[in-house]
């Protein structure tokens, strides 16, 4: 059998591009936060992560600029070895004060911070119970730890206990969260969550990727917005959305962080977070917390768009954040939708199954503080039209 076979055979993507409504690897070439180029024309952005609209939000590219020209590009190597630089560790203190922690680590990728802290602080004869929506980097973490992964239905928190009650007295475990679900935009049952961990006796670890700036006072995050922080043991965010960049980091007690940092291999064996990215996450930070009128906006806008996709006769799940889906039902007539707003200069996130359950293929909408209210109307309006010519509403 040659391995390469299934690759050969593999027509997936090929049936969906004859159909011309392929919505993947768009070669944007252009643009801005709320807008992108493609081609020469202009595509509303409703499918980014850059919720706060920081990209190019000129104090962030200058500290970047900067950075280059004092550092260089990059460090050329591990943070265990050569890769670490004075700022690295000024940002971690500053992400530690920000999420209310003893300390802060910082990785090159947010999807190595699950990866490296969970398969660095569980092993074989452990527990990890994660909710069925929680992201894929929280799957393969677990995955990578071989621990035994106890997965409970979403937000379900009578399952929950009784997962919890399935680990047995002599073993460790943790409970992994999303704070914000990023394919429902629902928040995690925090309070009640922590409760139940506490009761058993157990850790408990949340994925704040797509809270952090956006959820809580000043974007502090998922436990901040309950006013539980101290009960949650660490807090996951990423530079990916709210801070405009790329990386991640995980906040927690220093004995924890300093074990993580010296155990977790996706961390040791990768090259360090290139200076202008941590320079520019710096700035977006300092920005997060003084401008906390960009996060009322966005709030706003959401609250407008849930409630007229609503009125419109979407479905859109259980949203309750800026992350707005609008389910479709099948695959193929989540690709017809995409490609009609596409057209129309819209550009939305197609999710189909596998990757979310069969007949519940969604269009993923999310927003950014800096959407003006024409765009908006005119996403309303696009929606509206080619929904009901698809007999979607």
């Amino acid at each position: 059998m040659d391995l390469f076979k299934k690759c050969v055979e593999y027509d997936e993507p090929e049936k969906v591009k004859e159909q011309g409504c392929y919505p993947y690897f768009i070669p944007f070439s252009g643009g801005d936060d709320n807008v992108m180029e493609y081609n020469g024309d202009e595509k509303i952005m409703i499918g980014s992560n850059s919720y706060l609209g920081l990209t190019h939000h000129p104090r962030v590219v200058k500290a970047a600029k900067k950075a280059t020209e004092e550092y260089g590009t990059g460090r050329t190597g591990s943070r265990f070895l050569n890769g670490t630089l004075d700022i690295h560790e000024e940002f971690e203190q500053e992400l530690a004060d920000f999420i209310g922690k003893e300390d802060a680590l910082v990785f090159s990728a947010g999807y190595l911070v699950n990866l490296g802290v969970i398969s660095s602080l569980l092993g074989r004869k452990d527990y990890l119970i994660l909710d069925r929506l929680d992201h894929a980097s929280i799957v393969d973490g677990s995955l990578l730890s071989r621990a035994n992964i106890l997965r409970y239905q979403h937000n379900d928190m009578q399952e929950l206990e009784e997962k919890l009650q399935q680990v047995p007295e002599d073993a460790a475990a943790m409970i992994v969260v999303d704070g914000v679900f990023s394919m429902e935009g629902s928040i995690a049952k925090l309070p009640e969550i922590s409760k139940l961990a506490k009761k058993y006796g157990h850790r408990l670890m949340v994925d704040d990727a797509h809270a952090i700036g956006v959820v809580g006072p000043q974007g502090r995050g998922t436990a901040a917005h309950f006013g539980i922080t101290e009960e949650v043991d660490l807090v996951m965010g990423t530079f990916s959305k709210s801070f405009a960049a790329i990386g991640g980091f995980i906040a927690g007690d220093k004995d924890v962080v300093d074990y993580i940092k010296h155990q977790a291999r996706p961390f040791i064996f990768t090259a360090s977070l290139p200076p202008s990215v941590v320079a520019s996450t710096r700035e977006a930070l300092k920005i997060i917390i003084e401008d906390d009128d960009r996060r009322k906006r966005l709030w706003e806008i959401s609250k407008y768009m849930r409630e007229n996709f609503q009125k419109l006769g979407f479905n859109t799940s259980v949203s309750e954040t800026p992350v707005i889906p609008v389910i479709v039902g099948s695959n193929e007539k989540t690709f017809l939708l995409w490609k009609r707003l596409f057209d129309d200069g819209i550009y939305t996130n197609a999710v189909v199954s596998p990757a979310v359950p069969s007949n519940s293929a969604r269009l993923r909408t999310s927003y950014i503080a800096t959407h003006t209210d024409e765009q908006l109307d005119y996403v309303l309006e696009k929606f509206e039209k080619n929904g009901k010519e698809l007999g979607i509403i």
